[in-house]
């Protein structure tokens, strides 16, 4: 079995306390000022707030389709004018829902949204 390349030239003995005090205050320091670099100045948040703002956006996503093609159907039902009420409600519906993603995400950054106000 080879030795260790960090042994060459070593006699053998222990290293001192002091030596080992001393490596450890050096990696110490690098450590704390490599830490102190890498950290963002902001707040820190937790990832469920990220998952709380995704499960946001997407139901106002999904709510927007929904009355859409709900409105399309009753529209379709009573007016008989199948399948095209559905169809044209449906379109309005996937607009609708974008445009409140887009909103509540403005919300969420603190952006103003499509309508040109400051969100609260």
């Amino acid at each position: 079995m080879s030795r260790d390349p960090r042994d060459e030239g070593s006699d053998d003995r222990p290293p001192s306390e002091d030596d080992l005090e001393a490596r450890l205050n050096s990696l110490s320091a690098r450590l704390h000022a490599r830490t102190s670099q890498s950290e963002p100045d902001g707040p820190k948040t937790s990832g469920h707030a990220g998952i709380g703002a995704g499960l946001r956006l997407g139901t106002e996503f999904v709510a927007g389709v929904l009355v859409g093609a709900g409105i399309g159907w009753f529209v379709d039902r009573f007016a008989g004018t199948a399948p095209f009420g559905m169809i044209v409600f449906l379109l309005l519906g996937f607009a609708a829902g974008v445009k409140n993603v887009i909103q509540a995400a403005g919300r969420l950054n603190g952006n103003r949204g499509s309508d040109g106000k400051k969100a609260e």
